[in-house]
C-alpha cells in the first residue's frame, strides 16, 4: 500500500470517509472485549486443574525432610518447591526464597524494606534526601507504580531489540549515588517482547554504581514463556555473571508461577547472594513464619520437576500462538506500507508493542473503546503514566477468544488509520 504521508489531501479525504463508515459498523455491532491485561485465558487455567487433584484429604502433606507442611515453620520455603523454581530460574535452591503467589508483592517488599530500614546495613532510603529509579521505557507499568508509590524519581532509559540503552545506564549508575535501583524484565518483555543480549546482561553485571545500595530489580517474569520450540530467546543468567564480575550482591531476582498455573494461586520466588538473603530474613522473619506451604507441595507434586514445568508450558504456547500469530497476520495486512505504525513480533512472553505516528496513542485507544474493544492505556507503559511522545500502546493477545481477537485486532488497525489520516491532513493544512 501506498504510505499515507505520499496520498494528496484529496485521496487521503477519500479514504477517511470509506474508513469512517466501516467504523461505524464495528459501532453497532456492540461490542465488549477486552484487551487491557496480560491476563492467561479460561483454555489456559483449565490446564492446571489436575493440580487440585495434586492433593486431597488422605494425601500425605509431609516433605522430604520430614517437614509437614500443614503447620507452622520453614521460613524460605520447603526444599522440593526450591529446588523446583531453583530450576526453572536457573539458579542453586541454596539462593532461593519461596513466597506467596505474587512476585510484584516481593517487589514492593523489597523496596518498602530498603525504604524503612536500607540495604544490609546502608542508611534507610526516606532518610536519604533523594532516591531515584532508571526505568526502561516502554516498560512495565506495575513496576513505574511502585517506585512512584514510596515518592522515588523515575528516569526513562530507551530500550532496544537487546535492552536497555546501556552506555546511559553505566553512565547514570555510575555517577550517580541517589540512583538506587533499575527496573528490568529482561527476557520476553514487558511491552515489547525483548530479550536482552548477552552483551546487556554482562555489562549489567559489570556495574559500578556510585551507591553502594544500589540494586538491579530483575524481574524474569516470562523465563520459560517461549511461544516456538524453535527461536527461542535465550538469555544469560545474571547472578552466576554477577558473581563472575565480583558484584555478587547486585541484583534481586524474582519468579513467579503466575502464568504458569493460576494466576492468583500461584507461587513467587526471590533469587539473590547469600549476603542478601540474610538481610532479607532479618525482616522476614518479624513478618511471617512461613508462607503457603501446602500451595507449594501442590506446584511440586503436580509437575514432578522441570520437565514437567516445560511440557505444561507447550501446551500454554500451543494455545496464545495462534492469538499471536493472528494479531500479526492483521497488522500485516492492514498497516503494512502505510508508514503509520510498527509493532514488535516477540517468539515469547505476553505482549505486542505497537509505536504509532507521535501524538496518536491516547486517540487510537480512545476510539476503540467507544466501539467496544479495550486496551491497556495509553501511556501505562511510561512513568508517570506520561508517554511522551504519545505513540506506544501495549497489545496483550491472550485473554479474548481468538475469534473476537482477531475482531478485535481489525479494530485496532482501523483506528489507527483513522486516526493517522486526520494527523497527516492536519499536517497538510498547516504546510499550505
Amino acid at each position: 500500500m501506498k504510505p499515507y504521508a505520499e496520498m494528496s489531501r484529496e485521496e487521503l479525504q477519500q479514504e477517511l470517509a470509506e474508513l469512517k463508515k466501516e467504523y461505524q459498523k464495528y459501532q453497532h455491532l456492540e461490542l465488549h472485549l477486552d484487551m487491557s491485561r496480560g491476563k492467561p485465558c479460561r483454555e489456559q487455567l483449565d490446564l492446571s486443574m489436575g493440580m487440585m487433584d495434586a492433593l486431597y484429604s488422605g494425601a500425605d502433606l509431609t516433605c522430604e525432610d520430614g517437614t509437614d507442611c500443614r503447620n507452622y515453620g520453614v521460613l524460605d520455603g520447603i526444599h522440593e518447591a526450591k529446588v523446583l523454581l531453583g530450576d526453572m530460574m536457573e539458579n542453586h535452591p541454596d539462593n532461593i526464597i519461596i513466597y506467596g503467589n505474587s512476585s510484584l508483592n516481593i517487589m514492593y517488599d523489597t523496596v518498602a524494606r530498603a525504604m524503612t530500614h536500607g540495604i544490609m546495613g546502608g542508611v534507610p532510603w526516606c532518610k536519604q534526601d533523594k532516591i531515584r529509579f532508571l526505568c526502561p521505557v516502554p516498560g512495565y507499568d506495575r513496576h513505574f507504580a511502585i517506585t512512584e508509590y514510596f515518592g522515588i524519581d523515575m528516569i526513562p532509559v530507551p530500550m532496544s531489540p537487546t535492552g536497555p540503552d546501556m552506555d546511559l545506564v553505566e553512565k547514570l549508575v555510575s555517577e550517580d549515588e541517589t540512583i538506587k535501583g533499575i527496573w528490568c524484565t529482561p527476557k520476553y518483555s514487558n511491552p515489547q517482547g525483548y530479550s536482552y543480549s548477552n552483551e546487556t546482561v554482562r555489562r549489567f553485571a559489570r556495574l559500578k554504581p556510585a551507591a553502594k545500595d544500589f540494586r538491579i530489580f530483575w524481574d524474569n517474569a516470562y523465563g520459560i514463556h517461549h511461544l516456538y520450540d524453535v527461536n527461542q530467546d535465550y538469555l544469560i543468567e545474571i547472578l552466576a555473571e554477577c558473581k563472575r564480575a565480583g558484584n555478587p550482591d547486585l541484583v534481586y531476582k524474582f519468579a513467579s508461577t503466575s502464568k504458569i498455573t493460576f494466576p492468583g494461586s500461584g507461587i513467587a520466588a526471590l533469587a539473590t547472594s547469600e549476603n542478601n538473603l540474610v538481610d532479607i530474613k532479618k525482616q522476614l522473619k518479624i513478618q511471617t513464619i512461613g508462607h503457603d506451604k501446602v500451595n507449594q507441595l501442590r506446584h511440586v507434586r503436580f509437575f514432578g520437576d522441570i520437565c514437567g514445568m516445560v511440557e505444561h508450558m507447550r501446551k500454554h504456547a500451543d494455545i496464545i500462538r495462534p492469538k499471536f500469530e493472528a494479531v500479526e497476520e492483521i497488522f500485516d495486512k492492514n498497516l503494512s506500507g502505510l508508514e503509520i505504525g510498527t509493532w514488535t513480533k516477540p517468539n515469547g512472553g505476553y505482549f505486542i508493542s505497537f509505536d504509532a505516528l507521535p501524538g496518536c496513542a491516547k486517540e487510537i485507544v480512545a476510539n476503540a473503546q467507544k466501539a467496544g474493544v479495550k486496551l491497556t492505556g495509553a501511556g501505562a507503559t511510561w512513568p508517570y503514566g506520561k508517554d511522551p511522545q504519545d505513540s506506544n500502546i501495549r497489545i496483550a493477545p491472550t485473554y479474548p477468544p481468538l475469534e473476537d481477537l482477531k475482531i478485535a485486532a481489525e479494530l485496532f488497525t482501523l483506528c489507527v488509520r483513522i486516526v493517522s489520516i486526520k494527523k497527516i491532513l492536519k499536517e497538510k493544512s498547516a504546510e499550505a
